[in-house]
């Protein structure tokens, strides 16, 4: 369950937006760097930096896919037999 005031991936979208719009709109120089790295109890944080630090711990479905389940990625039989 969320709370009201919990991040979500949609914030997080907004916050960037924002942020880039800063940085256009800035005479000079501007750096924007994102850091992802995951969490345990099937949560993600989500690091904006730019002058400041921004940071977000997001709710994220744990997909355990094996390379066979996911359908973007060829299993490495097919993978090999294409590139002979």
């Amino acid at each position: 369950m969320q709370r009201d005031n919990a991040p979500t991936n949609a914030r997080v979208k907004a916050k960037l937006l924002e942020l880039y719009d800063d940085v256009f709109t800035h005479d000079g120089y501007g750096q924007i760097q994102v850091d992802m790295r995951i969490l345990r109890r099937a949560q993600k944080e989500v690091i904006l930096r730019c002058g400041k630090e921004y940071r977000f711990v997001l709710d994220f479905p744990d997909p355990v896919f094996s390379r066979n389940e996911r359908p973007d990625v060829a299993p490495r039989s097919e993978t090999a037999a294409a590139k002979m």
